[in-house]
């Protein structure tokens, strides 16, 4: 290669300033474009965020690419982001002047593992506001993580194609996005189980039933105790009026 076709890479603040002009531009084309804007130097500050992107760099299948999508993804290229059932369409300002259309689907979760995971999770989320927050006991978050049993998908379960001219199987582009979805998840982390085609209130909502369901056997032995009024706060979230 000859030195004079040598093109020196772009720095992080070019390329942020020419993201911020695509995004102007798309802005007005496309009102209803939703970006994706790092600040500071952390990609997920959320336990959904951090999991997500924890997962694809833990398969040596993405190690030696998904860091390429690190730059761009601070640089805030990832000019729009829309989550659906299943898949992601974004536009990912390159270096040309017309932003990159990426798609990237996700494979349904299987109904078979679904079941097996509401059932591990019997008696272990109280709210749906517990669900979004991450905060249940360390066991589910081992469980929703594990590769075989978990919820998060493996690299056979992505599918990913990008506009770009880069021949690679995974480009900076497509990577840029998945990092963004992460960034997604921290503002809606429900739109992770739409993602995977499921519904998280069923988690909730199996949870409370076994609770429920434990509560009312254990009332019905010998003892014959009733069901406590600090109980039944604790288990639906609302007073007990005396």
């Amino acid at each position: 290669m000859s030195f004079y076709n040598y093109r020196r890479p772009e720095t992080i603040d070019e390329k942020k300033a020419k993201a911020q002009k695509g995004l102007q531009k798309l802005m007005k084309e496309n009102p209803e474009a939703e970006p994706v804007i790092i600040e500071g130097r952390t990609l997920a500050r959320t336990w959904w965020g951090k999991a997500w992107n924890a997962n694809l760099e833990s398969y040596a299948d993405y190690s030696n690419r998904i860091g390429r999508g690190k730059s761009y993804v601070k640089s805030n290229t990832v000019l729009d982001l829309k989550i659906t059932k299943g898949r992601i369409d974004a536009l990912v300002q390159g270096s040309r002047s017309k932003p990159y259309k990426v798609e990237i689907n996700i494979d349904m979760l299987s109904d078979d593992k679904w079941a097996q995971i509401t059932a591990l999770c019997n008696h272990q989320i109280d709210s749906l506001e517990q669900l979004i927050e991450g905060k249940f006991p360390m066991a589910l978050e081992i469980l929703f993580q594990d590769r075989k049993y978990g919820l998060f998908p493996s690299p056979k379960e992505i599918h990913f194609d990008c506009s770009c001219p880069d021949w690679a199987s995974m480009c900076k582009h497509v990577a840029a996005v998945l990092y963004g979805v992460g960034a997604r998840l921290d503002q809606n982390p429900m739109l992770f189980f739409e993602l995977r085609h499921l519904d998280g209130r069923d988690l909730v909502k199996k949870s409370m039933e076994a609770k429920l369901e434990s509560m009312l056997k254990n009332a019905g032995k010998k003892s014959e105790r009733e069901i406590q009024a600090e109980e039944l706060e604790d288990l639906f979230g609302f007073n007990v009026g005396k």
